[in-house]
């Protein structure tokens, strides 16, 4: 049976179905904290206008600061701030579910917790989620080690919401699957990223579908898209994926908003057809 004859399967079975359209912002953040949410702002209230009950924004999407310590220097305390109170506002006043990663307070003085953060259509912050992997990498000119300005986290996040099971991680996060196996069985996975333009090319869509396909979910993965003031080249690329492992939506490059109706009884069908999840004999803590 081809992919599609599989899909048209699902589709026809599934009769009536409730669908709730969610995005993905893309942006080209800068090193302004306060210019980077005016543009967060902007890209919200066009996925408003165009029926988006849950949006979620790329990582760094309040900075993308000059030096790696730029964002340690904009970090804030759980629970106030001016980027946490942009979220918690935003989410209140269009009445949507907002997830944004923010740099909060760590334990340590010269370090920040790179935390994607989740507010209700009451503007309530409902989840945290603190970067576990930290990305390190050395290619020619390219050196990148988060480690030095990010405490990483230590707990597996998922959450329930009316959307369905949410997993949530961030970038590279991507390329470990065991922490989303360590989830359990989650209707969306949210992946907030800032890809480089090197690995973006490489491997962006390969893991987003991969991950998809595996835990038969959505995936909703905005990313940051271009060259930015500090000279970093990210790859944008930012895409809605279905469990199917089909891409939704997808934008290549620059700012912008990525749109998806997430179908649960799609989703019920497909696992139907292909029961993967109900399979799994290897567990491991």
């Amino acid at each position: 049976m081809s992919n599609n004859s599989i899909l048209n399967k699902s589709n026809s079975e599934s009769g009536h179905q409730e669908s709730t359209c969610m995005a993905a912002i893309q942006m080209t953040a800068g090193a302004e904290v306060s210019v980077n949410l005016r543009e967060a702002e902007r890209l919200i209230n066009l996925a408003v206008m165009k029926g988006a009950k849950l949006i979620v924004l790329p990582e760094y999407f309040c900075i993308m600061g000059m030096k790696d310590t730029d964002k340690v220097l904009v970090r804030e305390e759980e629970g106030s701030g001016p980027i946490q109170e942009f979220l918690s506002e935003t989410a209140k006043s269009y009445a949507i579910w907002l997830v944004g990663s923010v740099p909060l307070a760590s334990s340590q003085p010269d370090k920040m917790k790179n935390s994607c953060l989740v507010y209700d259509d009451s503007g309530k912050q409902i989840a945290r989620y603190d970067k576990i992997h930290l990305f390190n990498f050395n290619f020619n000119e390219e050196h990148y080690a988060e480690s030095k300005t990010i405490e990483a986290g230590n707990k597996v996040v998922t959450m329930e919401s009316p959307f369905g099971r949410i997993g949530l991680s961030i970038c590279y996060d991507l390329r470990f699957p065991e922490l989303y196996r360590s989830m359990g069985e989650v209707d969306i996975i949210l992946a907030p990223s800032a890809f480089t333009l090197t690995t973006g090319k490489a491997h962006w869509e390969t893991l987003i579908r991969a991950r998809a396909i595996e835990n038969l979910a959505y995936v909703i993965s905005p990313a940051q898209s271009g060259c930015h003031i500090n000279g970093r080249k990210t790859y944008g690329g930012s895409m809605i994926v279905d469990p199917w492992g089909v891409v939704i939506d997808h934008l290549p490059k620059g700012p912008g908003v990525v749109l998806a109706d997430i179908n649960q009884n799609h989703q019920k069908n497909l696992r139907n057809i292909l029961p993967a999840l109900k399979h799994r004999t290897l567990h491991f803590c």
